[in-house]
């Protein structure tokens, strides 16, 4: 066996060759992407250039091959099948990447491979979806985003890379900052909603969050920009579907959070499964050539979606493996993540001429380049301290920091009769809904680190308040094993009594809490809903609960906006409360009980009916907008249904209420404008305020939303006590994209508005010459 002086004799010849310069044509950057290469650190690009020169063409190649966990690594070794090939590829240096090998134990054996036992002892990167945490979890992103609260998401993604990184993870598949309209597309619960303003503004939150401002850190991980690009636009809301969009909603609506985390440094972007105007996205040149590598000077790497290469031959777009191959190398996919066509493929492609080997080069010295700069050629093992494991999973700071996320996460969407705060003594209370008591579904998806059955449950959280009396109701139980199936079943016996003993628990409380809404696995990838409803048999027991005592708190849980109508109408109080983490329980218990005042804003809006999918704030305007005259109907609008959302984008109550006033605009130098505006907490209760600025461009060579959000703020008010909020737009903020993707700021009419959502508060207007 050989042993670590073989890694060792590798990095002393990198260095040696730094110092003699390097002069190899083949170590040259692919010529389409050289602005890629500037502001890099020059001492990390010499090593890359030597080390270059010392790989074969296998060996670089390799590094562009990604496998999954195969086997246990501090176990036998893989002796036959794909397992046994895997394990080659690694002894021979052609594995650049892991995925899914979490814990210090199994990942210093892995790279005790990589490092001793191959030719060049090139270390492992390793990767996994920490995606709102690790084993202590957070809100799932699409939670976080309803609190508008950038320094907390933020946080969130530190805490989630701390304990990642303490057991040997070092590069995370997130954030998604894909952009989406559909409530039917599961995935929405893992980005930020429908607005690029905040999406863009949440992208840099959680790359800053993840890799911080040291890479080289033992307590950062690589961040991943996905999915690139326009995953969140698929037809029909049908995860892995086409997406069919014009230009101005490319450059304008899905491109910007994207940029954004470029501009904030993340080291490296995923490409999406869709395909873009007739072109997968993995094969697309035109997004990851073009724009990424070339308008965006984007030096990190590109990585696939789990066998995404491959599957451009199910698109019609490959005839086989080996063609697939030289079309996502062209396109300048950097990295396979499982579908093994790299490895099998892209040397003879190269031979052939089909592919340039300066595409090869451009490839591994970007994935080599974000070795150096995680610190793992100084020290391959830095990320795997069995005692640090120990000491930060699940460790009091994580802990705290993932309860408060959490608590600002929540929504409160009514509020009628004042049923919230509750009381902390003297109430009866009935608590009704098999997910009052589970423990896994508050995990929500995405939770891949986490062990099922950790999450503080709604009942746990209530009942660390000990002056009320709480009789807790399962009801009609619509998930078991994780699989919902109430959609396909009829009451039965059981779920009969289920729902006499809620009524009979409801008659007796003073209030009723329901826990109704979403499990966890009924969101996520692969998930999509074509029916966004309560399940029906929530639906009849909220019903039959209600007509027991209407003094009911709606308490929801969900990875998606849900078409709520009936609860809307008839439940007087309602609190959105996603799928919260491990701290869910007690993070709702505080809200409910008025230890922490609900401030959260929805980051997407709520539809009063499926068949308004996709709706969304920021819409055009059409030709026929408003309704010309009583009972004509040729506008544009239903003939069911109201155009109007249930709940719009950037609406939240709080348990105090807020008053606008005094709106000022005023032109300043350099076409910018400043906004002002007075809130008032004109309630009795100290609470928090995301004040939100929307902007109108009246007439513009490519049309624009009616609104768009262009600045927030969230301020603390006390009782009784006013405070002024002042934004700035900028040509940053008053700018568009054309259909060509270029940036400009025309001279015009504006209108701007000012308020606690899209749908309310003061209007001004400006004019820009």
């Amino acid at each position: 066996m050989k042993t670590r002086l073989n890694y060792v004799w590798g990095y002393a010849l990198a260095v040696l060759f730094c110092a003699c310069g390097n002069t190899n044509d083949t170590g040259k950057s692919a010529d389409t992407n050289v602005k890629s290469q500037q502001g890099l650190n020059p001492d990390i690009e010499r090593k890359v250039d030597s080390l270059l020169s010392l790989m074969t063409l296998e060996e670089k190649i390799g590094q562009m091959n990604q496998y999954t966990g195969f086997w246990e690594v501090t176990g036998p070794t893989p002796s036959e099948g794909n397992q046994a090939l895997k394990y080659e590829h690694l002894k021979k240096g052609w594995v650049g990447s892991m995925l899914n090998v979490t814990g210090a134990k199994e990942v210093t054996a892995l790279q005790k491979i990589a490092v001793e036992e191959t030719r060049l002892g090139i270390p492992l990167i390793i990767g996994f979806d920490v995606v709102h945490g690790y084993k202590t979890v957070s809100p799932i992103p699409l939670a976080e985003a309803a609190s508008w609260d950038l320094e907390a998401i933020q946080r969130s993604a530190e805490v989630a890379a701390k304990e990642a990184a303490a057991s040997g993870i070092n590069w995370t598949f997130a954030p998604m900052v894909d952009i989406s309209r559909d409530a039917r597309w599961g995935r929405v619960m893992e980005g930020a909603g429908e607005d690029p303003f905040l999406g863009s503004k949440i992208a840099i939150a959680r790359v800053k969050g993840f890799q911080g401002d040291d890479l080289s850190a033992n307590s950062t991980i690589a961040a991943c920009a996905k999915h690139f690009a326009a995953y969140g636009f698929p037809e029909s809301g049908k995860d892995y579907n086409t997406a069919d969009l014009g230009t101005s909603t490319l450059y304008n609506v899905v491109l910007p959070p994207f940029k954004a985390a470029n501009e904030a440094g993340a080291r490296t972007f995923m490409n999406s499964f869709n395909e873009l105007n007739g072109i997968p996205a993995t094969g697309d040149a035109f997004l990851q050539r073009q724009i990424l590598k070339g308008d965006w000077n984007f030096n990190g790497f590109v990585v696939s979606d789990w066998g995404s290469i491959g599957e451009m031959i199910a698109h019609g777009y490959a005839k086989d493996g080996k063609e697939a191959a030289k079309i996502a190398a062209n396109a300048g996919s950097d990295m396979d993540m499982e579908s093994h066509l790299y490895v099998e493929h892209l040397s003879q492609v190269v031979k052939d001429g089909d592919v340039k080997e300066a595409y090869i080069d451009d490839a591994a010295r970007r994935i080599l380049r974000l070795k150096y700069e995680l610190g793992l050629f100084e020290d391959p093992y830095k990320y795997s301290n069995e005692t640090n494991e120990a000491n930060v999973v699940g460790s009091t700071e994580i802990q705290e920091a993932v309860l408060d996320m959490a608590k600002k996460s929540i929504v409160l969407l009514k509020n009628d009769k004042q049923l919230l705060p509750l009381k902390k003594e003297g109430l009866n209370i009935a608590i009704i809904g098999a997910l009052a008591n589970d423990k896994t579904s508050p995990l929500g998806n995405w939770r891949l680190g986490a062990k099922n059955g950790t999450a503080v449950s709604l009942l746990e959280g209530l009942q660390a308040y000990k002056g009320n009396t709480i009789t807790y109701v399962q009801g009609p139980n619509f998930v078991e094993n994780d699989i919902v199936f109430s959609r396909q079943l009829e009451f039965n016996i059981s779920n009969k009594k289920g729902l006499q003993e809620a009524v009979s628990a409801a008659k007796n409380a003073d209030v009723v809490l329901m826990a109704l809404g979403e499990h966890a696995m009924q969101t996520g990838e692969g998930r999509s809903q074509a029916n966004i409803e309560m399940d029906p048999l929530q639906q009849e027991l909220l019903e039959a609960v209600h007509k027991a005592n209407p003094n009911v708190v709606l308490v929801l849980s969900n990875g998606r906006p849900l078409a709520i109508n009936w609860a809307n109408e008839n439940i007087p109080a309602i609190l959105e409360t996603w799928h919260l983490g491990t701290q869910s329980g007690n993070a709702i218990a505080q809200v409910l009980y008025g230890d922490y005042n609900p401030s959260g804003k929805l980051p997407m809006t709520f539809p009063r009916n499926v068949g308004q999918v996709p709706i969304y704030y920021n819409h055009k305007s059409s030709g026929r907008p408003n309704e010309p005259s009583p009972g004509e109907v040729f506008w544009s609008h239903y003939t069911d249904e109201s155009n109007s959302p249930l709940y719009p984008f950037g609406y939240g109550l709080s348990y105090t209420s807020f008053e606008y006033s005094n709106l000022q605009v005023s032109n300043v130098e350099n076409n910018s404008v400043k906004v002002s505006g007075t809130v008032t907490n004109t309630g009795a209760y100290s609470g928090k305020e995301v004040v939100q600025l929307y902007i109108h461009d009246l007439f513009a060579s490519v049309t624009r939303p009616i609104k768009e959000l262009k600045g927030f703020e969230m301020i603390s008010i006390e009782p009784g006590t006013s405070q002024t909020v002042t934004f700035t737009l900028t040509e940053k903020e008053l700018g568009f994209y054309d259909n060509q993707g270029n940036y400009i700021v025309e001279p015009g009419d504006f209108k701007v508005f000012v308020g606690g959502s899209s749908a309310s508060g003061l209007e001004s207007e400006f004019t820009i010459n």
